[in-house]
């Protein structure tokens, strides 16, 4: 859930058409190669960045051949151009910030791509800095509700003492959020208590925006679908909320 906030539950429960789940096979492989070349090799045991990577594209049913094609290309065994990964900025309508996590293999291509979609949806992509002191660089696990069969306070303390900063929740989930480098570790912990639904490194916002216009809701959805849309765009972070009774008018 990129947005972590109530919106993004209206686009989990979207089915996902082929082009969709052809695009996710399209990032998710470029996040592989980047692990291998930035992580520390091709080896997932010793490079908890690719095992991430590796966990994504199994819970998205992408075939083994992908992902160790991935891993090869990471590695330089099938040549092609480097991928650079970096952050762009901006804000949507009505002024919500939005960071967008980038892989490329040409930043000229994807700076102006990008800044064309923000112009274009009534947006404004901005200058490094503008909205990242908005955000913290976290792990985040999500965990199903569904699957806790012990008391919530007591559920949340033996998560506490895995190693995480915080646990945070809706009505379907638990948000359960570490350091940004301890990812794996409460994972692997958490995972002895209850299975979990996702597991990634995130830009998570500090302070949310409440839309409560439905018209400005929709022109900040269609922005950040858009630019999730982009083959280039890794994630799409923002620090939108809709309450709930607008959420469903989207719906």
């Amino acid at each position: 859930m990129s947005g972590h906030s109530k919106w993004a539950n209206i686009k989990h429960k979207k089915a996902k058409s082929d082009e969709k789940r052809g695009r996710e096979f399209t990032k998710v492989a470029k996040e592989i190669a980047i692990a291998v070349r930035m992580g520390g090799g091709p080896d997932p045991d010793s490079n908890s960045r690719l095992k991430l990577a590796i966990q994504k594209a199994k819970s998205i049913n992408m075939p083994n051949d992908n992902i160790n094609r991935s891993i090869k290309k990471g590695s330089g065994e099938l040549g092609g151009e480097a991928m650079e990964e970096f952050f762009y900025e901006g804000y949507g309508p009505g002024g919500v910030a939005i960071m967008l996590k980038i892989a490329t293999d040409n930043r000229n291509r994807t700076s102006a791509d990008i800044r064309h979609l923000f112009s274009k949806h009534g947006g404004n992509m901005g200058e490094n800095g503008c909205v990242s002191w908005m955000f913290n660089h976290v792990g985040l696990i999500t965990v199903n509700k569904e699957n806790v069969t012990m008391d919530p306070d007591e559920f949340m303390l033996n998560i506490i003492e895995c190693g995480a900063d915080d646990v945070r929740e809706d009505e379907e989930n638990y948000e359960i959020i570490t350091p940004m480098d301890q990812l794996m570790q409460v994972v692997e912990k958490v995972e002895k208590i209850v299975p979990i639904e996702e597991a990634d490194l995130v830009m998570l916002p500090q302070n949310m925006m409440e839309i409560t216009d439905k018209v400005m809701a929709e022109k900040v959805l269609k922005l950040i679908d858009i630019l999730e849309d982009h083959d280039d765009v890794e994630n799409v972070y923002s620090n939108i909320s809709i309450p709930d009774e607008i959420a469903e008018q989207l719906d």
